[in-house]
């Protein structure tokens, strides 16, 4: 599969996420809803691995590797940014989880030795400014003194854990471990990190059987997870941390989109502009013969 369908996938399948998460809040909790969902995923890639006779062996290290992947990517990003979204607007999670291809940046030169690209680095600001843009409206009413410093400092808190389990994935492919098993234990793990954050809390453990809450829930635990996070890591170890992570950029653009079709999302000029700017950073971030041409699945 080619980087350019590997990245296409990822985020039309992301950024059609955020409307699946909003039909799961209401009756049950979020942390006990994600419980769900990587529970789900997990028992679907478990499966998955089962059924292709997959090596599933691996060393200690080899598992200790992948629950520090299972706790910062599929567990711990998404409470924060959930306890994150209480105090603040759609626009303003989506323009602080962008932020995501900078710490991918930087993390990527600090912890991988990945040299950084200017070309990134001015693909990435002018995505950043677009998003901005986009949202510009909900960034003028941001007001830290009603909790909004709070719900910031939890949502970038989310995203920072979100860059360091995509960076522990690119460091566990370079160490060979393959994409699918990794994906499978990772996702065992982080459940397993959930169900202990649910038991600590409390949480009630209820559930909404209506058709649109089991319907976003299989969304989000089958499209959402097994198979968007298996061709965005896939992405992330063939073309580097710094350029996959551009890809969550472009989340918002494709949920706003979906947001004009099912809740009358109103553009303004401001917000075509900001379009523009994520376009043509995306140019820039992703340009280059390896990144277009690809190079072996190697999963």
């Amino acid at each position: 599969m080619t980087n350019i369908v590997l990245y296409a996938a990822t985020v039309l399948i992301w950024g059609s996420s955020w409307l699946a998460i909003k039909y799961q809040l209401g009756v049950v909790a979020p942390e006990v809803s994600l419980f769900y969902r990587f529970t789900i995923a997990a028992a679907v890639m478990l499966a998955i691995c089962a059924l292709r006779r997959r090596p599933m062996r691996f060393t200690p290290g080899d598992h200790a590797m992948m629950a520090v992947q299972g706790l910062f990517l599929f567990s711990a990003n998404y409470l924060l940014i959930y306890l994150g979204t209480q105090y603040l607007t759609s626009g303003l999670v989506a323009v602080a989880f962008s932020t995501v291809v900078v710490m991918n940046i930087f993390g990527g030169a600090l912890l991988l030795k990945v040299p950084i690209r200017p070309r990134m680095v001015l693909g990435a600001v002018l995505g950043l400014g677009g998003v901005s843009l986009v949202f510009w409206p909900e960034l003028e009413t941001f007001d830290p003194a009603r909790g909004g410093g709070l719900g910031l400092l939890l949502v970038l808190a989310g995203t920072l854990s979100a860059s360091l389990g995509m960076l522990t994935s690119a460091g566990n492919q370079k160490r060979r471990l393959p994409v699918i098993e990794t994906n499978a234990f990772g996702m065992a793990y982080g459940a397993l990190f959930l169900w202990l954050f649910t038991l600590i809390g409390g949480s009630e453990y209820n559930f909404d059987p209506s058709f649109i809450y089991v319907g976003s829930l299989v969304f989000l635990a089958v499209p959402a997870s097994v198979i968007a996070f298996w061709t965005y890591l896939t992405l992330l170890g063939r073309i580097g941390a710094d350029r996959a992570g551009y890809a969550t950029v472009l989340f918002p653009i494709i949920a706003l989109g979906l947001s004009t079709l099912f809740e009358g999302f109103a553009w303004t000029t401001p917000a075509i502009g900001g379009v523009v700017l994520v376009l043509l950073g995306n140019v820039l971030a992703l340009s280059g013969s390896a990144v277009i041409k690809g190079a072996s699945p190697g999963t």
